[in-house]
């Protein structure tokens, strides 16, 4: 793992946007496969103790990946996901809202945008994430933030061994 790659994590608070840039050592192609796929996001995308699992995902514009997030207590968070466009390799948006285990959603949720590009062998990854409701933002931001930056050092070490198979 190389430890000069660029990880930023900034806070729009009046924008209700949060920005995040984080580079990979690993081929673009397969990093956009980690955050497309359902079998490789569950490996990565939940903060150890918990577990991620995706109940399905049907990754084109208008669908949806519904997975929970379970804590060791057996705990599922859920969430929906529905993808609103798609730009293979390069970029993909998302609306995300929590939901019941029904998939009934919460009031609020957040739009995703994934941006992807290499150079030189490293993938760099720009996110931003716009929350429909600053009060949502403000009650999640702190434990997203802990959250998203321990998912993305899983990922790492994912890409890592993926990248030496």
């Amino acid at each position: 793992m190389k430890n000069d790659l660029l990880f930023d994590f900034t806070v729009d608070k009046a924008a209700k946007t949060v920005f995040i840039t984080r580079e990979f050592a690993a081929d673009q192609a397969l990093v956009w496969d980690v955050f497309t796929k359902a079998e490789l996001l569950d490996q990565w995308v939940a903060p150890k103790p918990f577990v991620s699992k995706t109940k399905y995902m049907n990754f084109e514009v208008g669908g949806k990946r519904f997975y929970a997030m379970i804590s060791p207590e057996g705990q599922a968070r859920w969430a929906i996901q529905q993808y609103t466009s798609i730009t293979p390799k390069t970029n993909f948006k998302m609306y995300n809202v929590f939901a019941d285990e029904n998939e009934n959603p919460e009031q609020y949720g957040s739009d995703w945008d994934y941006n992807f590009s290499e150079e030189n062998g490293i993938t760099k990854v720009s996110i931003t994430v716009y929350n429909e409701s600053f009060e949502r933002m403000e009650s999640i931001l702190e434990g997203f933030k802990l959250g998203f930056t321990a998912s993305l050092q899983n990922l790492e070490i994912l890409l890592a061994a993926l990248s030496v198979k």
